[in-house]
Formats: C-alpha cells, structure tokens, sequence
C-alpha cells in the first residue's frame, strides 16, 4: 500500500530538523506499506540544500522511504512575503511531482505552511484516494498571535484556506491534545480527528553517555552546559535566554550553547556581541542522527517560546528528545507540555519571558547537579512509556489502513491503546474507529 506525504519540511536522519515523519513512515514501511514523500530541496533550519542534494529534482531513498525532491524558492529565512513565495512555488512543483508518482492508496498533508496541504488535497482529488490532514502548528492563528500576519484580508483569507482543508479532509491527525478541542471548536466533529502526540524513539539516546567528543569541540570540557536544540527563529524567543545569560555572565563555569540555525542567528549573535558575553556559543546545526551525541554534552536543556496564549496548546518535539536523553528540561512554556513535564518530573518551569527566572532556575541546577540528573532520569522513563515512537507508529499505521479500507492485524489493532497524554485534555483522545473511507476498495 501506497502513502504519499506531501512535505516541504521533511527532515532524513542526515538533515537538521525534527524527524517525526521519518520515523512513523520508516515504521509503516515495515509493516509493509510504501511510503513516498514529495519534499524540498532545502532544510528548513539552515535555508541550504538538504543532504546530499544536488539539484531540486533529486530522488533519495532512506532505508526504503522513498523521498523525491521538489523546487522551493529559497527564501525561506527572509521576510514573510518572501517565505510565502517560498511556500507558493513548493506547492505548485510538488503538485506537479505528486501527480508523477501515479497509482496511491492515502495522501497525507501537513500544516503548516497551509499551502502543502491543497497540493495533497488536489492529488487525493484527481486520484480518487483518501486524504489526511495532519496538524503539526496551529496557523494561521500562531502567526496572528506572533504580529506576523496582520493584514486583516490576509487573515481572513487565511482562516478562510484553514476552514477549507478541514473540510475537505478525509481525517485529521493532530499531535498535541489541545490542538483536538481547537479543531472541535472550529466544528470539525470528534470522530473526524485522531491524536498521536509528538514523541521520541529513546533507543536512539543513551542517557549515560557524556558527551565528550561535542564538549571537546567545543571547548565546554569544564563548563555547566546549558543547552538549546532546535530552530533559530522569532516564536523561540531566544533573546530571553541570552537576557538570562547575560545576568550569569559572572558564573564562568555556566555556558548557554545554541545548537541549531534559522532566521534570528544573525541577530542574537549581534545581540550577544554588544552585550559582551563569552558565556554563550553557536555551533550551528547538527543533523538529527547524531544530536543524541550532542544533547549527551548538556547538563540541563532549554525549551522555550514567545509568550502568547496559542503557545499553550504545543507539544515540542524537542522536549521528548531531551527526556530520552536523560537530561533535565528547563520548560520556559506553559500549557500542555508544562503538564507533562509536571507529570514527569522530569524539569522546572519557567515563566515565559523572564529572564530573571530562568537564570535563577540555570543557578540552582548548576548548584543541585545531583537533582537535576534525577529529573533527567524521570525523563527517561517517563517517555520510554508514555511518548514511545514504537507505539505511535503502530497507531499511525493503523490509521493508514483504516483510512485505505484495509483491516489491521491483530498486532496492530492490540497497538491502538489509550495515550497517557489523554488525560490533559480532559478525555480520551487514541485513535478513532474509523470506517473505510467510500473511496477505498
């Protein structure tokens, strides 16, 4: 069976970024499926080419996930009509390369940007196939929150596009338990949306591990590391941690270190220039298949984000990685994933916006190294059980084929068991018994 996912910014283990995709596609290729990705040429932290890609129409294959390549203007970390032009020309070559792949059984969408999704919508269309709309962020509302989209005909034009692929979905696949009432309260009925939480793979993180190699790169062999994974970009309020930095600046042995790349780099290391703190490093990005060997160098891991009420409602992939990898989260979020790190005990929260209270929390692990290898070590378990990508991936292939009308194995339909992250939402919120979409054969 055919799935076909439709993905400017689909990351491989060799690239930068987040591999959630990867990972449930790698799964259902073993369960016997043929997954194939339309995805862009460029990475969507560094602006580059992604790896091992020598012109935008190149095809690769990761252990057997098909994935084909299609054109993007590259603009992506310049202003937001640029970015939007970006989004347009993907949408357009990766309908045309889609269209090219021929005989499918799902096609699966994802938002945002919005505009991937009518390309997946218009392939589900003409080949008669059913279509699934996977929620990661909720925009526009997250871009009117932030300022970016302001222009009051663009919102409503926008919300008007999110309105339309909702309705036109087959299903939907959110991965946040709050992203469902969002979608319930834009009346899309219960039954029409499944929920499988962002999470991680802990088989790929040893939690003992140093990282000795990344220290020594880096010359961070006797500092507290305090690092942060993850995109260089306006909603991850980056230049709170560098407030916060700069009011340790008298605590030498404590090092912020930013692993990652995106639009605001320029500015925070400006920012840090005139400010004068040695106290904080840039290494770039790293690519996925070796950030467990990076977030091993770390004493304690940052999360953060603007403060604005649809921040709230996220589950940050990179949260979930640094839980499997042993170390202590400081959650400068609110919402949902607050409540999981609660659950955990796996971190401290942090008021969004404060630097104050996150150099305060940064103090008291450096001084408490002891408790904060506990809560790293509560982490690790905690997501070994609850946010397992073994078990996500069995609900995603059992989505799969009950959307193509194909019954699932006794294995996969004993996989389809309650999520602990149910409970945040008020209700249950694991797959729903679909019926074969009239589509299907």
């Amino acid at each position: 069976m055919k799935i076909l996912l439709i993905h400017q910014s689909f990351a491989s283990p060799e690239d930068p970024g987040g591999t959630r995709h990867f990972e449930l596609l790698l799964r259902a290729r073993q369960a016997g499926c043929k997954p194939i990705v339309v995805a862009g040429a460029l990475n969507y932290l560094t602006g580059k080419n992604a790896s091992e890609i020598t012109s935008w129409a190149t095809e690769q294959n990761y252990d057997g996930v098909r994935v084909l390549r299609a054109y993007a203007y590259p603009a992506l970390h310049r202003s937001f009509v640029w970015r939007v032009l970006s989004f347009i020309s993907f949408m357009i070559t990766s309908f045309v390369i889609a269209w090219r792949v021929g005989k499918i059984d799902v096609v699966m969408g994802t938002s945002p940007p919005l505009f991937q999704p009518i390309s997946a919508w218009l392939i589900s269309v003409l080949r008669r196939r059913p279509f699934l709309l996977e929620i990661r962020d909720l925009w526009p509302e997250f871009a009117i929150d932030m300022g970016v989209l302001r222009n009051p005909v663009l919102i409503w034009l926008a919300r008007r596009l999110e309105r339309f692929l909702y309705s036109r979905a087959t299903h939907l696949l959110v991965n946040s338990p709050a992203y469902r009432d969002y979608l319930i309260n834009k009346q899309v009925p219960p039954h029409k949306i499944s929920f499988i939480a962002n999470g991680v793979d802990p088989t790929v993180f040893d939690p003992t591990a140093d990282g000795k190699e990344f220290r020594q790169r880096h010359d961070l062999l006797d500092k507290f590391v305090v690092l942060y994974a993850g995109a260089l970009g306006v909603a991850n309020d980056l230049t709170t941690v560098i407030d916060a930095a700069s009011l340790l600046s008298h605590r030498p042995e404590v090092q912020f270190v930013f692993v990652g790349d995106g639009k605001e780099r320029i500015n925070l290391e400006s920012k840090c220039r005139s400010l004068g703190l040695r106290n904080v490093s840039f290494t770039g990005a790293y690519p996925k298949k070796q950030m467990p060997a990076v977030l091993a160098a770390a004493d304690v891991c940052l999360a953060v984000l603007q403060n604005i009420p649809m921040f709230t409602t996220t589950y940050p992939n990179k949260v979930f990685d640094y839980m499997a990898a042993g170390r202590a989260t400081l959650l400068a979020i609110d919402g949902v994933i607050r409540s999981a790190l609660d659950d955990a005990q796996a971190g401290t929260f942090v008021p969004p916006g404060n630097p104050q209270a996150m150099a305060d929390a940064v103090l008291w692990c450096a001084e408490h190294t002891q408790e904060a290898r506990n809560m790293g070590a509560n982490g690790r378990r905690f997501v070994e059980h609850h946010f397992n990508r073994d078990r996500q991936s069995q609900q995603f292939v059992q989505l799969i084929l009950k959307l193509a009308g194909v019954r699932p194995s006794t294995e996969l339909d004993s996989a389809a068991v309650p999520n602990h992250e149910s409970h945040h939402c008020g209700r249950e919120v694991g797959i729903s018994m679909l019926q074969p979409h009239p589509m299907a054969r």
